[in-house]
């Protein structure tokens, strides 16, 4: 694979290529869908950030409200109660990549500020438009994800992608953002159906075209779950068998819960490509 650098906050950044990466979910909440309540203690959060790092996973995705469907919105002082004191103690120890999950421009610059590396947005900085700003002034890395939430969405999954990230694209370079601070993500579970889940899925490699790196966050959706029969808190192993999946067709940052069941589904998935580019004729 082509390797590429993603430029992040804080004169960080992170290489991409031959390894897939991990980014370990760390829910700060209540009422996240798998998780919820398990690490709303500043303390219990730190404990589970260090473990993930341990397994693996080189960023740790903070977030202080869910995003799951029917979930209750909370205010941006709540969002960043929960996630500023996480951020804070974690960037004291400097030997981790921070990222926040929020769509808030207030919130994604307190966090910056904070120490945290990366903003990742569900929105695709267009429910918020400020937040390509707090990118381009800090040098954060920017998650783009795909929605189809409160829109009407085209037909076809991968053209939907496609107008709905160009449009992001467009409102990020506006506010100055470098190509090299931006990661998209197609939003798997955000208003798609299992149909098109799982077409997206098997059309991943098309989104390469964009030109950028892949983020996938498959990681316990409902779609692992009608596909496997499992209920949330044991779609481990359908997770690690989408992230091989699309580690194959592309992806090259993986947002999982699991971490170490991750990391070596993927590094099985690295071999096989390492392996498949030393083949005659490649």
């Amino acid at each position: 694979m082509t390797g590429k650098r993603w430029q992040l906050a804080h004169g960080r950044y992170v290489d991409l290529g031959d390894r897939a990466l991990v980014m370990g979910i760390l829910n700060v909440t209540p009422d996240s869908f798998s998780d919820g309540g398990a690490f709303d203690a500043p303390a219990r959060a730190i404990e589970q950030a260090r473990r993930m790092v341990a397994e693996g996973a080189v960023i740790v995705d903070v977030g202080g409200e869910s995003t799951r469907p029917g979930a209750a919105p909370v205010s941006a002082a709540e969002e960043q109660d929960r996630v500023l004191p996480v951020i804070s103690q974690l960037a004291s120890s400097g030997d981790v990549l921070i990222s926040v999950d929020t769509y808030r421009e207030e919130t994604a610059r307190l966090a910056v500020a904070a120490g945290a590396h990366v903003v990742n947005d569900v929105w695709g900085v267009q429910r918020e438009p400020g937040i390509a700003r707090v990118a381009a002034e800090t040098g954060a890395g920017l998650v783009i994800m795909h929605t189809g939430r409160d829109r009407a969405k085209l037909a076809d999954v991968i053209d939907d992608q496609f107008a709905f990230l160009r449009r992001s694209l467009e409102i990020a370079r506006e506010a100055g953002v470098r190509d090299e601070q931006i990661m998209l993500d197609p939003g798997f579970g955000f208003a798609k159906d299992e149909n098109e889940n799982l077409e997206l899925m098997a059309r991943f490699s098309e989104l390469c075209e964009l030109g950028y790196p892949l983020l996938a966050g498959t990681s316990r959706k409902r779609f692992v779950g009608h596909v496997t029969g499992r209920e949330a808190a044991d779609r481990d192993a359908g997770t690690a068998a989408t992230s091989v999946i699309l580690r194959m067709k592309g992806a090259q940052i993986f947002r999982v819960h699991n971490v170490a069941i991750n990391v070596d589904a993927l590094a099985f998935a690295d071999a096989m490509l390492a392996r498949q580019t030393n083949l005659p004729g490649h």
